[in-house]
């Protein structure tokens, strides 16, 4: 059976996160298995991709979305966490990570929030050093 072909990112979506992402100490940027992803060593801290068919299929088991929708993977914990579980849209928890939280990318985006949630996601997967150097 073929696979579904991909579709990539909004250019200019992939474009303003990666403003946020690069700008934090030795972060870097990689396409991924769909989309693109941010990472601080061998960890993802944040990744956006176009949910449809073949991929991403937990947003559509979840939301019940079945067009093709940009989202946004970040990690959390504690707190922030339960807070982004228990809001709804654009917020929804894939089941294969405890500590991954999705994020629907659209026209009501408020991109200041996305900012804090990239970074807070960065601090969550880098080492103390490097958060140290990012809070001086």
């Amino acid at each position: 059976m073929p696979r579904t072909p991909r579709i990539e990112p909004d250019g200019e979506v992939v474009a303003r996160l990666a403003v946020t992402a690069l700008a934090l100490p030795e972060a870097y940027e990689e396409d991924a298995w769909t989309g693109v992803r941010w990472r601080i060593r061998a960890k993802t801290f944040a990744h956006v991709m176009v949910a449809q068919a073949g991929y991403e299929s937990s947003f559509r088991d979840i939301t019940g979305i079945a067009d093709p929708t940009t989202v946004l993977t970040f990690r959390a914990g504690g707190d922030e966490l339960l807070a982004l579980v228990h809001a709804g849209m654009p917020f929804y928890k894939p089941p294969w990570s405890p500590t991954i939280v999705g994020m629907v990318l659209d026209g009501d985006t408020d991109w200041a929030e996305v900012a804090e949630l990239v970074t807070e996601s960065y601090r969550f997967c880098a080492p103390q050093r490097l958060v140290q150097q990012l809070d001086d």
